[in-house]
């Protein structure tokens, strides 16, 4: 999960840093990019199973639950 993160980060890393001609467009949407894979990667990684925990959404059935 973490590799599918940071390796197209880094591949937009240039775009964002650009200066060239078409920066103005290239860098905004590099920037957004970035920051929304590392922004899904937390949710998955740290929110979505403290959300579990704390609402006890895993939790194992018990025996009267399977009937």
């Amino acid at each position: 999960m973490i590799m599918a993160t940071v390796v197209p980060s880094l591949g937009y890393v240039p775009m964002a840093i650009s200066t060239g001609a078409g920066a103005e467009v290239q860098k905004p949407l590099a920037v957004v990019v970035i920051g929304g894979l590392i922004v899904a990667t937390a949710m998955t990684l740290i929110v979505l199973p403290a959300l579990y925990n704390r609402f006890n959404l895993g939790r194992e059935l018990t025996e009267k639950e399977e009937l």
